[in-house]
């Protein structure tokens, strides 16, 4: 069954760098970290906002850009494209889906699903109905377009490959998906004819986007519990290619190193993330579910710092933005951290809702909240 809530466990993880400022006999255990000092050296300002008003508190909505231009579907369905500098409204049309999940374009078309399990495919010149598909079961997860196909990651632990002009279904997989999972799943990665899925399985399987063959498959993680919460291993992240390894992480899991030369993992450490990990000036960063942050060397892989200033606060995503880490939590707040020390330059907060997502274009840093709130910042 799917659950929208479940116990995060704490991460104690001991490093040779720590940065700790609480003493946990002064520190509620159930409430988010209070917000330490910081030195503010660096300074976001605010360039616009749009609110848009819908439930995205799973963070599956999302913006792309076209050019100089922001595209993003409102849960009503009702399609917006922005100026990236001003956020002027240059275009709004209403489609009449209630949307459950969106964006992506490319190749000339909008793609999103919506609430039914059914994936549209629209013209980005005249906003015109070029092909719907229902898949048959609920989609969380944003489709990943390609020249050779739309692959779409279902609830049910499906992949399926639909013809980028018809929206014909070229392939599925459907994988196995366990009695316990996080509701949410990990959006696909292509990547040089091979599809990338990570599943609530706490496997890794990477597909030839032609035929939908398994070219290998393998474990993020094992079960080691003995209840299912205990074995609740969900992989909601995307894997990540880099330095000719693929990485990839779960809930109450591993971060994983995969060399895809040999098919097998080379490298694994436990984490419990559902963020895809970050890499910054030679190091793997990975943001908990706890709040804690590790990291590790690119080269050697040995454990750098570790942060738990920000336990339980319900981080975001993190992205690399002018050298610097920058994450946002619960309270509306975004902070920015050093990524050879881990120790906070910055905070600002932009909204009174969780920031859901991050995303940087050009030398601009675009915010999403839990009311699908717009912010963009330089």
């Amino acid at each position: 069954m799917k659950i929208l809530t479940f116990i995060s466990f704490l991460l104690f993880i001991s490093s040779c760098s720590s940065i700790n400022f609480w003493s946990s006999d002064e520190e509620n255990l159930e409430e988010p970290r209070p917000l330490g000092d910081y030195s503010n050296n660096i300074i976001l300002q605010r360039s616009w906002s749009k609110k848009f008003n819908s439930d995205n508190d799973l963070g599956n909505f999302r913006i792309s850009f076209i050019g100089k231009k922001v595209a993003i579907i409102d849960q009503k369905g009702i399609y917006h494209e922005l100026e990236s500098a001003s956020g002027k409204v240059i275009k709004s049309s209403k489609l009449g889906h209630e949307v459950a999940v969106s964006v992506v374009t490319g190749y000339g078309k909008i793609i999103f699903a919506d609430i039914k399990g059914t994936v549209y495919a629209y013209s980005l010149d005249d906003i015109q109905l070029l092909w719907s598909q229902n898949i048959g079961s609920e989609i969380l997860a944003l489709p990943a377009i390609d020249a050779k196909g739309v692959i779409i990651h279902s609830s049910s632990g499906e992949v399926v490959s639909l013809d980028q002009n018809s929206g014909s279904i070229n392939w599925s997989y459907r994988s196995q998906l366990p009695s316990l999972t996080v509701r949410g799943n990990s959006i696909p990665l292509v990547s040089e004819d091979l599809v990338y899925v990570t599943f609530d399985n706490g496997r890794i399987s990477v597909f030839d986007i032609n035929s939908g063959y398994v070219v290998w498959d393998g474990p993020i993680s094992y079960k080691e519990g003995t209840s299912e919460l205990e074995n609740l291993i969900d992989a909601d992240s995307s894997p990540v290619l880099e330095g000719g390894l693929v990485f990839a992480t779960n809930y109450q899991g591993n971060l994983t190193a995969f060399d895809p030369s040999q098919r097998r993992p080379v490298w694994n450490t436990k984490v419990s993330s559902f963020h895809s990990p970050l890499f910054i000036k030679g190091l793997i960063v990975v943001i908990n579910d706890d709040g804690s942050i590790s990291s590790f060397s690119q080269q050697t892989f040995l454990e750098s710092w570790v942060s738990e200033e920000y336990l339980r606060r319900d981080l975001s995503n993190a992205i690399e933005y002018k050298g610097n880490i920058i994450f946002g939590d619960l309270e509306g707040y975004l902070h920015i951290l050093d990524p050879l020390n881990g120790k906070t330059i910055g905070r600002k907060k932009v909204s009174r809702d969780p920031i859901k997502h991050l995303v940087r274009r050009g030398e601009s840093l675009y915010v999403l909240d839990k009311d699908l709130q717009l912010i963009s910042l330089k």
